[in-house]
């Protein structure tokens, strides 16, 4: 037969193992998502929407084969750009200067 001490003893054991787990996973689960907004915060990398751009005058590589439009990496940053003066389409590699910026487009020219 079962004792009534006994029984409340095991209501109680399996009540503090269910609050235990209940804690144990909301906290697992609080430090995952804290992590994961964490590291889209660390993501957010994003151009200045407005102000002016202070790229004039620094050298960039073509990424993508101005002719005349293409684009052009400026301080780590993948830019739309456009020559300044039509002519032979500059390769993949090639070296140009930032000579101003129209729209959304930087002007670029061949370096020397």
């Amino acid at each position: 037969m079962l004792e009534c001490g006994s029984f409340r003893e095991g209501v109680s054991r399996s009540s503090m193992l269910g609050s235990t787990l209940a804690i144990t996973v909301f906290l697992t689960g609080a430090c995952v998502v804290a992590v994961l907004i964490y590291i889209a915060l660390l993501s957010r990398h994003r151009k200045a929407g407005t102000g002016e751009v202070n790229l004039v005058g620094a050298v960039a590589r073509v990424e993508r084969t101005l002719e005349p439009e293409g684009a052009v990496i400026v301080k780590g940053e993948l830019w739309p750009a456009r020559l300044k003066r039509e002519g032979a389409p500059l390769l993949r590699g090639s070296s140009v200067r930032v000579v101003g910026a129209r729209g959304h487009f930087l002007e670029v020219e061949p370096t020397e």
